[in-house]
């Protein structure tokens, strides 16, 4: 019983933020924005403006913490989820980066770009767009 109270508390211990290129016109997001743009439901930021959500790499803690914070599903859900919409030509998914430091390197070469990243992680080419702690 101890063991899983310990393995919950660090399966949520990585604070994300979500963030866009400094130059994009952005300024913040709503948690249902974020989550409409990474679920594919809207295509655009709230301003028209085209967006392009990235994820971090498969199987990776990070992406499935992500999720579990936006959704409340984890990896596996989310992969079952795009591959009912991919089936369907709905919608794609985000493009995957290859690592926290390929998805900073996409979101300073494009203003479209929208990603998450661990806190600590931040630089100054980026900013944030939503906070998961000021739901």
């Amino acid at each position: 019983m101890i063991g899983l109270a310990l393995f919950n508390l660090d399966a949520v211990s990585t604070e994300f933020v979500v963030v866009v290129n400094k130059d994009n016109a952005i300024n913040s997001l709503s948690k249902r924005e974020v989550i409409d743009i990474y679920m594919g439901r809207y295509l655009t930021f709230p301003d028209g403006e085209m967006a392009q959500p990235l994820d971090l790499p498969s199987e990776s803690l990070l992406k499935n913490d992500f999720y579990l914070q936006l959704v409340n599903k984890n990896e596996q859900k989310i992969n079952a989820y795009w591959a009912r919409l991919l089936f369907s030509g709905r919608a794609k998914p985000p493009i995957s980066a290859i690592s926290i430091e390929d998805a900073l390197k996409k979101l300073d070469s494009s203003p479209y770009s929208i990603g998450y990243i661990p806190v600590n992680q931040l630089t100054d080419a980026v900013k944030v767009v939503y906070r998961f702690n000021e739901n």
